[in-house]
């Protein structure tokens, strides 16, 4: 179950602390797209934009990581202007090499940001990375989502049992 667990679990990309993880010398961002930056499906909006610009002028260097196909991914990143990786084939470790590899990153200084469990989080941690796990923003999703959301509960509950957080309000970063 512990490579289930993320590193530090957040409500939403906004909440996680990129200044302090940055001057704890962290230089890439990997992220998941689909429910993570936006919701699923939904092109790279202006919060996006603004909030990948943010990232850039800290000096983080970022590349998405991604299992959808290349259209999909190259129309998200047209206004972003970052690296990406398409059918990365999550949670094998191949793609989180590449993107780190795309970076002039390592496992020592990369994070990696994602919104599901069994194929993000879990890819992340077989490779060494760092893992942020964020809340979906959107409940509308795929059937496949749906389906994995339900025993993603179970590791949540178990996650935030071991942390001592089972109360609905938790201390943001766990």
């Amino acid at each position: 179950m512990r490579n289930l667990y993320p590193d530090r679990y957040y409500y939403k990309k906004e909440d996680v602390p990129f200044k302090a993880y940055y001057k704890q010398g962290y230089r890439g961002v990997i992220f998941d797209i689909d429910n993570t930056l936006v919701p699923h499906d939904a092109p790279a909006d202006e919060g996006a934009a603004a909030f990948i610009a943010y990232l850039k002028k800290l000096g983080y260097r970022i590349c998405l990581l991604s299992n959808n196909d290349r259209e999909r991914v190259a129309s998200f990143n047209e206004p972003v202007q970052v690296q990406y990786i398409y059918k990365a084939g999550k949670p094998l470790r191949k793609g989180y090499e590449k993107a780190m590899e795309a970076l002039g990153t390592d496992v020592s200084n990369t994070l990696f940001v994602g919104d599901q469990i069994f194929t993000d989080i879990w890819g992340a941690k077989r490779t060494g990375l760092f893992s942020i796990l964020l809340d979906p923003i959107d409940p509308r999703e795929e059937i496949q989502i749906v389906l994995k959301r339900i025993p993603e509960r179970f590791v949540k509950w178990s996650y935030r049992r071991k942390k001592g957080l089972l109360k609905k309000e938790f201390d943001k970063g766990v």
